[in-house]
């Protein structure tokens, strides 16, 4: 309490997120306001072999770890005193990136007296909606990742319930995995939405829509088609149409990942429709869920790019809301690579 103003004192957290192939630290203000946000790639690194290589992950981050604290404390202009607590992605992630958050946070934490909340990844990618716009429950989430695409109902703020989940590749796996084949380098999805946007015509491919009250998804067999195409092509000496593939492919996901969500809103009489996941930037998803919803009188709630790939300010956007329902995390948390999003809801409901 600002005992000048009777106002309460500001929530600001430290949060930091080493899951996967960013290392990034933030200083975030109330939940929703980002003082600072730094970020460090490894997208270079990992181009040479096609992917993310764990190992080569995890010693990056302990790297650049303290210099990226540094800069997001400088950047923000705040003195450790002025913290409130220290947040970290707890999981999911690769266990090796994760650990090298984890102890980082738990130094900070004991070093500076703070509290500390570990905080779901999926949780942040959600939250992070919150950092352009203030929520309102019911709300339904279109979660589109590397490693994730679910559809999570919230009926209240930090409650998650998943109705749909792929049951094979994630969405951001499927486009690398189509990328590849059709001779771009990781990452692949930006190749393909690019080539997608400047084809004068899509190559006919299939929609999985599995059952028909199913919520679920699934690209293993849209990217076998893909590689018959390609392959077809081939055995006939013929050059593959790549723009024409890489169209045919992004319609067939847009077009389920569309009509799901939106048939998911409708059914659980959600007020929001929020996207998010580094899948998120894809210009065609935006564009075609911008114009659904639209049409169908759904507000729909996109964060900036910088927001949908991994980043710290989501993870702090999400302990806010961890913070003021159930307070710190005990010091002996582990980092947990396979972190339930469901089991991590606050526990006020």
């Amino acid at each position: 309490m600002n005992t000048e103003t009777g106002a309460a004192a500001p929530v600001l957290i430290l949060a930091i997120e080493t899951s996967c192939d960013e290392t990034s630290v933030a200083v975030v203000k109330d939940g929703c306001e980002v003082l600072a946000n730094i970020i460090s790639s490894q997208i270079e690194t990992h181009r040479a072999f096609g992917g993310v290589v764990p190992e080569v992950a995890s010693r990056k981050h302990v790297e650049v770890i303290t210099l990226v604290i540094e800069e997001a404390m400088t950047a923000a202009g705040v003195q450790p005193e002025e913290l409130t607590a220290i947040a970290v992605t707890q999981g999911p992630g690769l266990v090796g990136a994760l650990l090298v958050g984890v102890v980082a946070a738990k130094s900070l934490a004991l070093a500076w007296g703070k509290p500390l909340i570990g905080t779901h990844h999926i949780a942040g990618h959600i939250y992070a909606n919150r950092l352009v716009k203030e929520l309102q429950y019911p709300c339904m989430t279109l979660v589109v990742s590397g490693g994730h695409t679910e559809l999570v109902n919230m009926e209240r703020e930090g409650e998650f319930r998943i109705i749909g989940r792929t049951r094979d590749d994630a969405v951001g796996e499927a486009y690398d995995k189509v990328a590849r084949a059709l001779g771009f380098p990781y990452p692949g999805g930006p190749h393909v939405d690019r080539l997608a946007h400047e084809a004068e015509e899509a190559v006919a491919l299939p929609r999985v829509w599995l059952e028909p009250d199913s919520y679920d998804f699934s690209f293993s067999g849209l990217k076998s088609a893909v590689l018959n195409v390609v392959n077809q092509s081939k055995m006939k000496g013929l050059t593959p149409d790549v723009a024409g593939i890489a169209r045919g492919f992004q319609e067939s996901v847009v077009e389920v990942l569309v009509e799901k969500a939106v048939r998911a809103v409708k059914a659980n009489q959600a007020k929001q429709l929020l996207l998010c996941g580094g899948v998120a930037a894809n210009k065609g998803l935006r564009e075609a869920l911008v114009s659904r919803c639209e049409k169908e009188g759904i507000e729909l709630i996109i964060p900036p790019a910088v927001y949908c790939t991994d980043n710290a300010a989501m993870i702090g956007a999400a302990a806010y809301v961890k913070w003021r329902h159930d307070g710190s995390t005990p010091l002996d948390m582990v980092a947990d690579p396979g972190l339930s999003l469901e089991q991590w809801s606050v526990s006020a409901y």
